[in-house]
């Protein structure tokens, strides 16, 4: 190589040692800060901020109801039963066609398995379902007059009606207060700390200790209502959630109060309800018919 070549080759290592001491070293991604850790807090001060969670759920929706449409105590039975595995919105949007086919309990006592099964079918494990609402028909025809009874003891005598179910129908048809332990209620008062129970009646137990019972039933709209809306199981829109600052879980989810927003869902989001026939005082759109898209 000519003295003219190593001096060429030797400037253009120097240009790329240059170069590359030149570069900006890039910093590491910033992550989202985690929550503070949650101190320890007496029963006491448990009491007062699980309260206080009721008291901020109840201005953020005083509109809060049982999102079944139901005309009367045996169509709530039979929808709450029909709930199970399912959404409410499919609930309610195959009740209309099995309440026309079989309004009383002495209708859908006497119905052929296989055409009660076909109206039910978009629910889910529509064979197990028709044989409870078959067999809790025919209980109601045969024991109550073929009327629903207003007591627990009563209710969950029924072929398919558990202490969840038989609470929801005493608390919304009959105003006897009750907590509903449903998959959204148990996520969300473990997530804040108020229990540590898995077991539903246990946690019933416990949550009824904590608040008057006056509160119970509205309070378990509040909860479910909140579970649904903003505090998802998956990713939590904590960003977007007006009970933050009483939250042990504060940071499990999206805590950017624009990304949190987007995750918002019903009339939180600008989207339909669950309920074709929602309360008069709903904020919120209806949901549509079965069929129409909008599933």
């Amino acid at each position: 190589m000519s003295a003219t070549a190593k001096k060429a080759a030797k400037a253009d290592k120097t240009a790329k040692a240059a170069k590359s001491a030149a570069k900006v070293v890039k910093p590491e991604k910033k992550t989202a800060k985690p929550a503070k850790a949650w101190k320890p807090e007496s029963h006491l001060a448990m009491v007062r901020r699980a309260r206080k969670i009721n008291r901020e759920l109840a201005e953020v929706y005083p509109y809060a109801h049982p999102e079944l449409d139901f005309r009367n105590p045996f169509e709530l039975l039979v929808a709450t039963v029909l709930s199970a595995q399912t959404t409410d919105l499919r609930v309610n949007q195959t009740t209309p066609a099995l309440f026309a086919k079989y309004p009383t309990p002495e209708d859908m006592a006497a119905a052929v398995p296989e055409e009660l099964e076909e109206i039910i079918r978009p629910t889910g494990f529509f064979r197990a379902k028709a044989k409870s609402l078959m067999g809790l028909s025919a209980a109601l025809r045969d024991d109550f007059g073929g009327r629903v009874p207003g007591r627990l003891e009563d209710l969950v005598r029924l072929p398919g009606v558990g202490r969840k179910t038989a609470n929801v129908v005493l608390g919304n048809a009959f105003g006897v207060p009750g907590i509903t332990v449903d998959t959204h209620f148990g996520r969300l008062v473990r997530r804040w700390k108020l229990t540590d129970q898995e077991d539903p009646e246990k946690v019933e137990a416990e949550i009824c200790a904590i608040f008057p019972k006056s509160e119970w039933t509205m309070l378990s709209h509040r909860v479910v209502f909140h579970g649904r809306r903003i505090c998802h199981s998956r990713k939590p829109a904590c960003g977007a959630c007006p009970i933050a600052p009483l939250c042990p879980a504060y940071g499990e989810g999206e805590t950017d109060p624009e990304k949190a927003r987007k995750l918002l869902k019903y009339e939180m989001g600008g989207y339909p309800g669950q309920r074709l026939a929602p309360p008069p005082d709903y904020p919120g759109r209806p949901a549509a018919p079965l069929g129409t898209g909008d599933e």
